[in-house]
């Protein structure tokens, strides 16, 4: 990518996505960059570039109202595609909190999710350390440029997101982390996901802007309940009771976000630059793989895929939901058909 053409894609057009005031001022303060932007792009093979109309841009994120006019990716730019679940909260977390925050991440990576996040202390990063030490996909959204790592110490996690996922900010390289970033760094947290999940919140923490933006940008919010005595969690029982759903398990989120997750993956495969084996190649699960063999050609009912498979009903609705998604099943009157081979 040359300088003209960089600056070609930067360029404001009135005619394309919703763009406020801010994203058209960086636009213009950022043409003084393009070079430097240029030279970080060629530094390493796993150095991204992505500008709004740039077919690679995220789908979801494309649709909020503020879209950052160019984002800068260090990693495995393929951790783009799956649907993905933002989990935030405190950074002062408890031990509970940070177990659930992991059990979370872990179970809904297992099922093709990755996992977005603002490397933050606290919950967080223990969101983004589960997924990698399970080696799934996670993305970590940063409030300074794509190379400062902060808080600094999360450079191991900051190194180790990026062997399947990636770190992404719409800041140029060497930008510092100010206050003012983090507001704007949670848009993209949330925009970047299907819904958010707020593990553990005061009623003051910045994890409920998160939230706040994705009910703004009409995405599903999330809160896990806990003690009414501790202060962890006043600020998730306040969205619950403003219409987030109560989380007790992974469960939970994907049966309310089952049509959407289908869309994402529908938006997905109508990219041009999106072939059929990238797609192939994203998490299929073992446990999942079990599964699809207790399902027949023919129409097989719940009851016999429970008995065969030897597992909870309410873990095979999960996984069947998951392979239904993935294409590899179908809902039919009596039960579910088996697509294809594996």
């Amino acid at each position: 990518m040359d300088v003209e053409e960089l600056r070609q894609r930067l360029q404001f057009e009135p005619s394309a996505l919703p763009l406020s005031s801010h994203t058209l001022q960086a636009c213009v303060i950022d043409f003084d960059k393009v070079d430097n932007a240029l030279d970080w792009l060629e530094k390493d093979d796993n150095h991204h570039l992505i500008c709004l109309s740039d077919p690679h841009y995220p789908p979801l994120l494309q649709q909020i109202y503020d879209p950052p006019s160019v984002l800068f990716i260090k990693g495995n730019l393929n951790a783009l595609l799956p649907p993905s679940i933002a989990i935030v909260g405190s950074r002062s977390m408890s031990l509970h909190g940070a177990d659930t925050a992991a059990n979370l991440a872990i179970s809904l990576s297992n099922q093709g999710f990755s996992i977005t996040s603002g490397m933050a202390a606290g919950i967080d990063g223990a969101a983004h350390k589960a997924v990698v030490a399970n080696n799934g996909m996670t993305l970590a959204v940063l409030g300074c440029g794509v190379d400062v790592i902060y808080p600094k110490r999360h450079k191991a996690l900051y190194d180790n997101i990026q062997q399947n996922g990636c770190v992404i900010s719409e800041f140029w390289p060497n930008v510092s982390p100010l206050a003012g970033h983090f507001p704007r760094r949670n848009r993209i947290v949330s925009g970047l996901s299907l819904g958010t999940v707020v593990v553990e919140a005061a009623r003051k923490s910045g994890s409920l802007i998160t939230a706040r933006l994705a009910m703004e940008q009409n995405r599903e919010v999330f809160a896990v309940p806990g003690s009414t005595v501790a202060g962890f969690h006043q600020g998730c029982h306040d969205l619950i009771k403003n219409g987030a759903k109560l989380v007790e398990n992974a469960a939970d989120i994907i049966e309310e976000l089952g049509c959407l997750s289908q869309y994402h993956l529908e938006q997905l495969h109508q990219r041009h630059y999106i072939q059929d084996n990238e797609m192939s190649n994203l998490p299929f699960p073992s446990q999942l793989a079990s599964l699809l063999t207790s399902v027949g050609y023919e129409t097989t009912t719940i009851d016999a895929v429970v008995e065969h498979s030897g597992k909870p009903i309410d873990l095979v609705l999960v996984q069947l939901l998951e392979l239904e998604l993935q294409g590899w099943v179908t809902v039919v009157p009596g039960g579910y058909v088996r697509l294809k081979r594996s």
